[in-house]
């Protein structure tokens, strides 16, 4: 039977994931918690609404994508206390609040480290310097995407494009909040319909295209793996893809929307 093996959440959009043993997932499909901050430059503009809903593209700030060596930081959230802790090589680089100081701590610190990185022209371009920490730290709003979705994908999959390589992939390479195994590589690209997690019933929506924040090896934050490339060659994808996206309900209906998801849900899908 598929299960769940392993849940995160990402509190500061494009930083690292927060591993837990339960997820709360919203009836907006968001899980709460996840992506409630960013890190914006500071000629970016605030977060678009498109169709009612927040969306905040990912080059208006710092994100792996373009900052690998975000990878290498240890980020975590306490929703009670609204304070940000990031660690670094096992040590704390910072912990702060959500207050205007707190805030400034936290990108002060941030930039400093950035700066410290191959990754340090990038953000000394004009209008990036300085970093402004957003978000109320409740609302989940920097998503990739205008509509809340949770995303998935299956451990055998990783384990298949890792013998592609070949090299040892981490299921964090690909920022899910839900990893599942028991299925075969790839049986998350055929589900259709209902998806049903725990007690939680999603509708299967698309598949995930990868960016080159799956290059970054999750430890080090250096790019040491061609998956793109791998995975449109090797598994003759037309766009490199691993996982999907996962919508409230089914049917599409907000009374029947969200719940809790643990490690060790059974898995149902068609």
């Amino acid at each position: 039977m598929p299960r769940v093996v392993a849940l995160s959440r990402y509190p500061i959009k494009g930083f690292t994931p927060e591993p837990l043993e339960s997820l709360r997932v919203q009836p907006d499909g968001r899980v709460a918690g996840d992506r409630v901050l960013a890190f914006r430059f500071a000629d970016a503009a605030e977060p678009e609404n498109r169709d009612g809903l927040d969306y905040w593209p990912k080059a208006k700030g710092l994100a792996l994508q373009d900052f690998p060596a975000l990878a290498a930081m240890r980020t975590s959230y306490d929703d009670a206390t609204a304070r940000v802790r990031i660690e670094l090589d096992g040590a704390l680089l910072v912990e702060a609040g959500l207050d205007a100081r707190g805030r400034e701590q936290l990108a002060h610190a941030v930039t400093d480290f950035v700066l410290t990185t191959s990754d340090a022209r990038r953000l000394q371009r004009p209008g990036r310097l300085p970093l402004v920490l957003v978000g109320d730290g409740e609302t989940s709003r920097f998503q990739d995407r205008p509509q809340g979705y949770v995303s998935v994908h299956s451990r055998a999959s990783v384990e298949a494009l890792g013998e592609a390589l070949p090299l040892r992939i981490d299921d964090r390479r690909f920022r899910s909040n839900v990893v599942i195994d028991g299925v075969d590589a790839w049986e998350e690209l055929d589900w259709t319909g209902a998806v049903g997690i725990g007690d939680v019933t999603f509708r299967a929506a698309g598949p995930i295209v990868r960016c080159l924040a799956t290059h970054a090896n999750p430890d080090t934050g250096e790019r040491d793996a061609k998956v793109l490339t791998t995975l449109t060659r090797a598994f003759d994808q037309q766009e490199p893809t691993l996982g999907r996206l996962l919508l409230p309900g089914w049917p599409p209906s907000e009374d029947d929307a969200g719940g809790v998801i643990r490690i060790g849900d059974e898995v149902h899908a068609g």
